[in-house]
């Protein structure tokens, strides 16, 4: 076995990763698998690489994009893609897709979505099924980005499924969250919570070319909301843009936007902060997921679960008291 205590074929999967020659995009792919198998032994695995791989990370900036149902986020990554890789960028888009509640499939048509995006060298897409997780992220999303910058990608992006509680799932993972709403909203503004657009670093406003007046009223609105909220850095004020992903207008005034906001947090000391509380979050995210795992498997919490289950539902106990019970197993 090599020094660093990897197996032979995770050794090679790491110089494959690292070497960023014709084989690397390969060994991301399969770093990625690793990471996200759900085996015990591909779990262990996994971490061996991610911790030979760490002194290799955080050199690229993390973007998160979200936004409604149909505001063109695909359409908004190809471009800026197309428009960075142009720039001498490399860039790695990590789009999760929901899974079905049914069948637990997912259709994962990102790169359909992406189809010229798809062709650039310089660029790695990776849909992932969101499995359930909690804020439609994949729960490997966080390692994922990890391989992504050892293998030397400059922009990393985190696509979510849309509105809801995975704003807040990808604003704790991300340097940047970005906001992408259509512009005849209209009362829609409404209907957002106050927390999503308290963790919003930019909103931008897409397919303005649509209805140019309604973009500006939309733009209007949204600054109207965010000068009354707090901003999430006290050296930031969220800037709301408008702009045509279709027609590829507006991207260059986007990136720009990007590179003042990392001009901004950078030499406070904010963004090295803000990394370091996200990944003591996660470990915390990591603990309480493996105490429920093993609060399940638990073998006295297994031959009581279903009885007490039925007691709740009947009306006979309350959850509490069924709750308290379940958890005083562990003390024996």
């Amino acid at each position: 076995m090599p020094a660093t205590g990897l197996h032979a074929i995770d050794q090679k999967l790491v110089d494959d990763l690292l070497a960023r020659g014709s084989a690397q995009r390969r060994a991301l792919a399969k770093t990625i698998t690793l990471i996200e198998s759900v085996r015990a032994d591909h779990q262990q695995r996994a971490q061996q690489v991610l911790n030979t791989l760490l002194p290799h990370t955080g050199q690229a900036i993390r973007i998160g994009i979200s936004g409604v149902p149909g505001a063109g986020k695909s359409t908004f990554i190809e471009a800026l893609g197309i428009w960075l890789i142009d720039q001498g960028k490399r860039l790695a888009v990590l789009a999760v897709d929901p899974s079905s509640s049914v069948s637990g499939g997912s259709i994962l048509g990102d790169k359909t979505r992406m189809e010229l995006l798809c062709q650039r060298e310089a660029a790695f897409i990776r849909p992932s099924p969101s499995a359930g997780s909690l804020g439609g992220v994949a729960d490997k999303t966080r390692e994922a980005m990890l391989a992504c910058e050892a293998a030397g990608y400059d922009v990393i992006i985190v696509e979510t499924v849309g509105v809801g509680q995975s704003e807040t799932a990808v604003a704790g993972m991300v340097d940047m969250f970005c906001l992408l709403q259509l512009p005849n909203a209209g009362d829609d503004l409404q209907a957002i919570k106050k927390g999503i657009v308290e963790i919003a670093d930019m909103v931008v406003i897409n397919k303005a070319d649509i209805d140019p007046k309604a973009a500006q009223v939309a733009r209007a609105q949204w600054k109207n909301a965010l000068h009354m909220l707090r901003p999430t850095s006290p050296n930031w004020s969220p800037p709301v843009i408008m702009l045509s992903a279709l027609h590829k207008e507006g991207i260059a005034e986007f990136w720009a936007q990007v590179e003042q906001y990392d001009a901004a947090l950078k030499p406070t000391g904010e963004f090295a902060a803000r990394r370091q509380r996200q990944s003591v979050d996660w470990m915390w995210s990591l603990i309480n997921s493996g105490l429920q795992q093993f609060f399940q498997r638990h073998p006295r919490v297994r031959a009581s679960l279903v009885t007490l289950s039925t007691a709740v539902a009947e009306g006979r106990t309350t959850p509490g008291a069924a709750a308290h019970e379940l958890l005083a197993n562990l003390q024996h």
